[in-house]
């Protein structure tokens, strides 16, 4: 008797992540998927329609945990500037776990070849900066923040810092420690950020 339907959704998905954090996108087929599982081709399509649809699941994976990792780390009694550095301490640790996480982000294959997939990553990307907005304006509003700051364009930034830091992670192999890394960011935003 075969596994329950979600399990074996869980599996594929953690599955095509491994896959992905070892080959690139590119390499990942669903002939890969199912040897990667234990099971034949065809029952990786019995759960999934289609690749995209796996990869449309593995971004749900990835916004989702991503999203627990960041609350779990972050406490809302908090000042906005401390709520800022756990979180993304918090993210960061959350990608160091997950290599699968860049390659998702940056794939070309993803961007060009599939609107759906491309609209998903979008969404992540806008909450993200939607949350860190929400933090620096609570932040210019508690007097943590200066008060002149342009609180849109600053989450930007600091979410293309972020994208630049795990990017040059992947590119290097994940040679060294996103952790670390998250205490060489806040050294560097926190003065930019602090009310003067």
């Amino acid at each position: 008797m075969g596994k329950p339907q979600e399990q074996r959704k869980k599996e594929i998905i953690q599955a095509t992540l491994d896959l992905t954090a070892d080959l690139g996108i590119k390499r990942v087929t669903t002939q890969a998927i199912a040897d990667r599982v234990g099971i034949a081709q065809p029952t990786v399509f019995r759960h999934f329609k289609t690749r995209d649809d796996i990869f449309a699941a593995v971004i749900g994976w990835i916004t989702e945990n991503l999203s627990k990792a960041i609350l779990s780390g972050v406490n809302p009694e908090d000042e906005a500037d401390e709520q800022l550095r756990k979180l993304i301490q918090s993210q960061l640790a959350f990608i160091n776990k997950h290599r699968a996480v860049p390659r998702v982000l940056f794939s070309d294959f993803l961007h060009l070849e599939s609107p759906k997939l491309k609209s998903l990553l979008q969404e992540l990307m806008n909450g993200y900066i939607k949350r860190v907005a929400q933090l620096l304006q609570q932040g210019k509003e508690s007097g943590a923040f200066h008060k002149n700051l342009d609180v849109d364009q600053t989450a930007r930034y600091i979410a293309a810092l972020i994208q630049g830091l795990v990017l040059r992670w992947s590119v290097y192999e994940f040679n060294f420690s996103l952790e670390k890394e998250a205490k060489i960011i806040w050294k560097f935003l926190q003065p930019v950020l602090k009310a003067h």
